[in-house]
């Protein structure tokens, strides 16, 4: 398993961007603008790993921006979204966690995702390493459970 990144939401992104880079240091190394959804996602790394987020990526802080705001104030638990981690068989880890007693909140249905909660609610991302496994049940027609 390997950390990926850490998601946080945003309500002014200018003035977020001025926090993280300008006071903290970070640096943005990349932007994904989704217009038919309306959000921007912003990706950033410490000066140190910037040069590998480029490569291989490295831990990175992602700032995600919903264009037209969010339907309520953000408070500390809908500001704080998740760690996501890259894991060799996401299928494995799923059954070895469920086996565990951890509720699937997000089956991997597509091979490449899937959330589940730490004890204390955080949300936490998988993601299938090199790329989606092929489709497999039980999991390709689980339904979602609670939130993610």
């Amino acid at each position: 398993m390997r950390y990926r990144h850490t998601m946080v939401r945003v309500t002014d992104l200018d003035a977020s961007l001025d926090f993280w880079c300008n006071q903290l240091g970070l640096e943005e190394i990349r932007r994904n603008d989704y217009e038919g959804g309306r959000f921007s996602l912003v990706f950033l790394a410490a000066p140190t790993d910037v040069q590998r987020a480029h490569q291989e990526r490295s831990p990175e802080l992602e700032l995600t921006y919903n264009w037209d705001g969010e339907a309520e104030p953000l408070s500390t638990g809908r500001a704080w979204g998740h760690v996501a981690y890259n894991v060799d068989d996401i299928y494995g880890v799923c059954q070895r966690l469920m086996d565990a007693g951890v509720v699937i909140n997000r089956p991997p249905r597509d091979g490449h995702m899937a959330f589940v909660k730490s004890p204390d609610g955080v949300s936490v991302e998988l993601i299938q390493e090199g790329g989606a496994l092929a489709a497999q049940e039980p999991w390709a027609s689980m339904d979602n459970i609670g939130s993610w």
